[in-house]
């Protein structure tokens, strides 16, 4: 499944929650449905922003990825197993949009990823933009990231599924 179709696919599993549903906080330390499409949204924004970085450099970077980010792209994918970022960087997301907000901002996003789909390939692959933890990306790596990143907490999503 492309990013773009996960992407819809979330945003169609939206319209089964009821208000209460998308707030609902099961316990500490874990967040409410709500707050996982805010951070997927949040999180494939920002790797979009770097995407579009690359498109606008005009220096290719020769540094490359980290040993984390190498396994990342080799795997295809996130680990199958719970990530934990560092306190500084895990301030809980936002817990008060409506339903109808998260599908704006869902369907805002697919657009973006739609705008980018056939203009990536296009773009230098050496023109890169530093991950924190995966070194040196381009273009193509980010807009990846985006399907990898989303498809990473469809975990999360069956989880908090079963405390509603």
């Amino acid at each position: 499944m492309s990013g773009k179709e996960l992407l819809i696919t979330f945003k169609n599993e939206l319209y089964k929650y009821s208000p209460e549903q998308l707030r609902h906080i099961p316990k500490e330390d874990v967040w409410s449905i709500g707050q996982m499409y805010d951070h997927i949204i949040l999180v494939a924004h920002e790797y979009l922003d770097n995407m579009e970085t690359c498109a606008a450099l005009n220096e290719e970077q020769p540094l490359g990825k980290t040993q984390s980010g190498e396994q990342l792209v080799q795997n295809g994918g996130f680990p199958p197993i719970k990530i934990r970022l560092p306190d500084e960087m895990n301030a809980p997301p936002n817990n008060s949009d409506t339903k109808e907000e998260l599908i704006g901002r869902m369907e805002e996003l697919i657009e973006r990823v739609e705008q980018w789909e056939t203009k990536v390939d296009s773009i230098n692959p050496n023109y890169k933009v530093e991950h924190g933890g995966f070194g040196w990306l381009n273009a193509r790596e980010w807009y990846d990231l985006v399907e990898m990143h989303s498809r990473h907490h469809l975990r999360q999503k069956e989880e908090l599924e079963s405390y509603i």
